[in-house]
């Protein structure tokens, strides 16, 4: 299971009457006290109600959520011989294949000495294993992206009238994403929500998520952590001061920098995002796009590359850049500063991970110096500014591109997306 984040209160898993092979597994993967998010919902997911989570990644909300259903499968058990393959008991959608199967994972470890059986449905994987596993085993939790889900329940070899719970993750990365007509057709084939229990997490709420929360879940429950350690300790931060016309050639050269091996670069809009690729792709840089309108195959291939490092740069929006989760990215850079001041903690924390240190640096131009402030306000600390050196500011190998007013195209179309998130 992935590793969590150290307890900061006193609640231990032994204090929630879990069951007994529960507890085993929780103990077996060396957990014993809740991390936060834990300790808030699980008194009131495992009295069955409803709950919309406000938690980011690596906050321990994954465990938080199969812990409930499984000890609700445990709790209320259906004798095998009234259940029929192709039934569900538990969904947990998510937004991507990585993130279901990481959550498939976590589930059969939890599992362990429960006998329960977890499937995983996911695109860009075997189609007739799966469709084996729907249609002739017992499902208790299946793990689901949402394209997949539907191509099964089209072919009628899932049905979702039997499900006791419902788990929408990422609800915020799957709205962005474009995925949620999938999962409105989706939750349309689920047992009703005053039937069912259904427990939604976010990183982020907007009116639209909330909006889809109140639709989907019964008076539930909201609950916030705010992150216990706002940037990564691991990260040095490092705010250049420059002009707009001063960012490529900054950006191209410290690229080349003999330290920099893995980079991921953020810029606040899918254009901007774009037009930054062709322009490092034109100085000769290996570099991929992650941005929502990329199609979900084209991104899973591009991260494994990125992963291996065939692929140097990775030019990311915030929504698309969230679902990043790879060790040794050396480098983090702030094209433009985010106009919202969470977004530049999620976008430093893709660097300094796994025990390593990571390198931050932001371009506050002309435009985005303002969001310089409520970013040092929100993370409590002054970032150190500087202006580039010399060897920074040296003319590129290539003329830069020049582009008419307007921009581009946007080239491509949001692919099918996985998993959802309910509430």
């Amino acid at each position: 299971m992935t590793s969590e984040p150290k307890h900061t209160g006193d609640l231990r898993f032994s204090d929630l009457n879990l069951d007994k092979r529960l507890l085993d597994a929780i103990s077996k993967i060396g957990f014993e006290y809740c991390t936060p998010i834990q300790a808030e919902t699980l008194p009131w997911t495992l009295a069955c109600e409803d709950l919309i989570g406000q938690a980011q990644t690596g906050t321990g909300k994954t465990a938080a959520f199969l812990i409930t259903a499984i000890q609700s499968l445990l709790e209320t058990p259906i004798d095998e011989k009234e259940r029929f393959a192709s039934e569900p008991r538990v969904l947990a959608l998510a937004p991507t294949r990585e993130l279901a199967m990481q959550i498939a994972k976590d589930a059969e470890q939890l599992c362990h000495y429960t006998g329960h059986n977890v499937v995983t449905v996911v695109g860009g994987m075997n189609y007739d294993k799966q469709r084996e596993q729907l249609q002739n085993e017992i499902v208790d939790i299946l793990v689901a992206t949402p394209g997949r889900l539907i191509d099964f329940l089209g072919s009628q070899d899932v049905f979702l009238d039997q499900l006791d719970i419902l788990i929408l993750d990422e609800a915020d990365r799957m709205l962005d994403m474009g995925f949620i007509p999938d999962v409105k057709r989706i939750i349309r084939k689920c047992t009703p929500k005053d039937e069912r229990q259904t427990l939604l997490f976010s990183a982020t709420f907007n009116q639209d998520v909330l909006n889809l929360a109140s639709m989907w879940t019964r008076n539930a429950e909201f609950v916030e952590i705010e992150p216990e350690q706002k940037t990564a300790e691991r990260v040095e931060q490092t705010v250049f001061l420059v002009s707009d016309n001063e960012k490529l050639p900054v950006l191209v050269n410290y690229l080349k920098r003999p330290e920099v091996e893995k980079a991921i670069v953020f810029a606040n809009r899918r254009d901007q995002c774009r037009d930054l690729e062709e322009d490092l792709k034109n100085q000769g840089v290996k570099v991929a796009l992650m941005s929502g309108e990329i199609a979900q195959n084209k991104r899973l291939k591009t991260l494994d590359q990125f992963k291996k490092g065939q692929i140097q740069v990775l030019v990311a929006t915030d929504v698309a850049g969230r679902g990043i989760h790879v060790n040794g990215v050396t480098h983090v850079f702030n094209y433009n500063l985010p106009d919202n001041a969470e977004d530049y903690v999620h976008r430093i924390g893709r660097t300094g991970r796994a025990g390593k240190t990571g390198v931050s640096v932001s371009f506050a131009g002309e435009e985005d110096a303002f969001a310089l402030p409520e970013i040092e306000k929100y993370i409590s600390q002054k970032l150190k500014t500087a202006v580039p050196d010399e060897n920074l500011t040296a003319a590129m190998d290539n003329p830069p591109i020049t582009r008419k007013r307007g921009g581009r195209r946007p080239q491509g179309n949001s692919g099918r997306g996985p998993r959802p998130r309910r509430h």
